[in-house]
């Protein structure tokens, strides 16, 4: 199932506004990110794991140049196997994101690091879906999700939000040269309304809750007399 109109979203000036911030904060976040697998789920036509030092990087998904075709839902791989995984744009836009989260969940070894792209609900992106004349297609017909039920929803799965980051600040501006007229607002938005980027990135650890455990029975059995009977050492003297 592909996106409707994402293929021509990415090729527009917001597109490349968008992805190219999201791409440098992965680029920065992932150099550090070690492990024996990754995964990348969806948007194929970018590279957001190119910055990881992990042998075997993989973008799969149900449709695109991936290198493996799947359903997020029902992930052919093994269960707490992979490292990392990032999700680019995948809850808010396929149906069924608490299903694609447990199922990274269940993939994802304990300590596992998950890293999720989405828009925010509470800027103004997420205000232009509601204001008339909205446009069609990708990134407007997407189900936003925020910051703080994305938390709900993975500390429900054993997840701990570790760090996150919004940005993007400009208004949806059709033009190049708009979007650049709008660049003074990256810097003010970091600082004074944070919450307010039109996109974010957050990232979270799987985490296992200790385990007690259990020695067999015969470990506190008290050792019997016979096997504590001394050796007795003969020792022979010359005369």
């Amino acid at each position: 199932m592909s996106i409707p109109g994402l293929d021509a979203w990415l090729n527009t000036p917001q597109g490349h506004y968008v992805l190219d911030w999201e791409q440098a904060k992965l680029d920065e976040a992932l150099a550090d990110v070690f492990g024996f697998n990754a995964l990348q789920l969806g948007l194929p036509e970018r590279d957001f794991l190119r910055s990881n030092r992990i042998p075997l990087r993989l973008c799969i998904g149900p449709s695109g140049s991936t290198q493996l075709r799947c359903e997020f839902t029902q992930l052919p791989i093994a269960s707490q196997s992979v490292d990392l995984v990032v999700l680019p744009h995948v809850l808010e836009f396929y149906p069924d994101p608490h299903q694609i989260l447990r199922e990274v969940e269940r993939i994802l070894i304990p300590e596992g690091r998950l890293f999720i792209l989405g828009f925010n609900p509470f800027s103004l992106w997420g205000l232009r879906r509601h204001l008339p004349g909205r446009p069609q297609g990708f990134p407007w017909n997407g189900q936003y999700l925020s910051i703080l039920r994305l938390k709900d929803w993975l500390k429900l799965l054993n997840f701990e939000l570790d760090r996150g980051a919004f940005g993007a600040y400009a208004p949806p501006c059709k033009s190049a040269q708009w979007l650049r007229r709008w660049r003074f607002m990256e810097p003010a938005g970091d600082r004074w309304w944070g919450f307010a980027g039109s996109v974010y990135m957050i990232r979270a650890i799987k985490r296992v809750h200790g385990m007690r455990l259990i020695l067999p029975a015969w470990s506190n059995r008290k050792l019997g007399a016979k096997a504590l009977t001394p050796i007795v050492r003969k020792e022979h003297m010359d005369g």
